[in-house]
């Protein structure tokens, strides 16, 4: 299959550090990039590509491109996917795909009426953490699930001086971190139903210390389950990464990417059972029994292989964009209760 041309919006955090990068892992071709400040480091990484100032002149020949990537802050998504989408190039948005719920349905409406070339990068369903959870749930292993919980907590009172931090509107960890955690739920345990929330600005303009208590769709039997979801800057002492409890055990991972956490001691002691050795993700625990887990296959570079069959192949999309419009749905509804100190619920 034919390397993909990729026209990037963004050359930051994300549009360098993530998205070309797993572009150059996956064989594909950044050809132009959106950039006022970084044109140097676009040409030690990608020498052939353009340095354009701007989206519209990034789309001046959209037949030169395969695919548009979208990593500009959070507050400019709409107007960049909204232009891509109307120069005919498929898009690939990074999370979240626009601030609000009513943002994000008009541009999927667009999307449908262009012939359906949206999807959002949505990484995190291919964590391995992620992988191996859905393993774990697709074979019984732990059992009808009650809890769902994740955190993603860091210590950094020192806040940076960047728009995810200092932009009340578009910035802030419910938008950041709350989209990638409720997508990850809904992902494994359908949609939502009532939405709590917890939401405050401790050190920055914008939100850094988030909780989400999240009410999923009930089955078949009238069993739902309950996710509990963190975002936090200040956080000195990280909980757990993930802790999924089941009647029949409960699947724990202590920490993530690195950072610092009490618990991830535990990954320090040797292992034993299934894991034998090879690479674990997280541990099976019932009480005082704790059994590791093998880590399942596959991580973000499948979904920029998905991408590539998505464009040329006419392969499925690797993320649905109205899941975004979902997750936006819950991540309003979240603003709501907070303010109201009434949970939402939903239709």
């Amino acid at each position: 299959m034919e390397p993909l041309r990729i026209g990037l919006v963004g050359y930051g955090g994300a549009g360098r550090g993530i998205h070309a990068r797993l572009a150059r892992e996956t064989g594909q071709r950044v050809v132009a990039v959106v950039t006022r400040a970084r044109g140097d480091q676009v040409a030690a990484d990608w020498p052939d590509a353009r340095v354009v100032p701007d989206v519209d002149a990034l789309l001046a020949d959209p037949h030169d491109l395969d695919l548009v990537v979208v990593a500009s802050p959070t507050g400019d998504h709409a107007a960049h996917v909204r232009a891509a989408l109307e120069a005919d190039v498929p898009v690939l948005v990074d999370k979240p795909l626009a601030t609000t719920r009513v943002q994000a349905a008009a541009l999927v409406r667009l999307a449908s009426e262009r012939g359906g070339r949206l999807t959002v990068f949505q990484n995190r369903r291919w964590d391995p953490e992620q992988l191996t959870l859905r393993g774990l749930l697709a074979a019984g292993t732990l059992g009808r699930v009650h809890r769902f919980e994740r955190r993603w907590e860091r210590f950094r009172p020192e806040p940076q001086q960047r728009w995810k931090e200092q932009d009340p509107v578009a910035g802030g960890l419910l938008l950041d971190l709350g989209a990638h955690l409720v997508d990850s739920a809904v992902d494994l345990f359908g949609p939502v139903r009532r939405v709590h929330a917890e939401l405050r600005a401790l050190t920055t303009p914008a939100l850094d210390d988030v909780f989400l208590a999240l009410e999923h769709a009930p089955d078949g039997d009238g069993h739902h389950v309950v996710s509990h979801l963190w975002a936090g800057g200040l956080v000195g002492a990280p909980g757990p990464r993930t802790r999924v409890l089941g009647e029949r055990g409960a699947y724990l991972v202590t920490s993530y990417e690195g950072e610092p956490s009490p618990f991830s001691v535990l990954d320090d002691e040797p292992v034993t059972g299934d894991a034998g050795g090879a690479a674990h993700e997280g541990w099976l625990v019932r009480g005082a029994e704790r059994t590791a887990v093998p880590r399942a296959p596959g991580g973000h570079a499948d979904l920029y292989r998905a991408v590539q069959r998505w464009v040329l192949a006419d392969g499925a999309v690797p993320v649905d964009p109205a899941d975004a419009v979902a997750t936006a749905r819950v991540l309003d509804a979240a603003r709501v209760a907070a303010e109201t100190g009434v949970a939402q619920l939903l239709d």
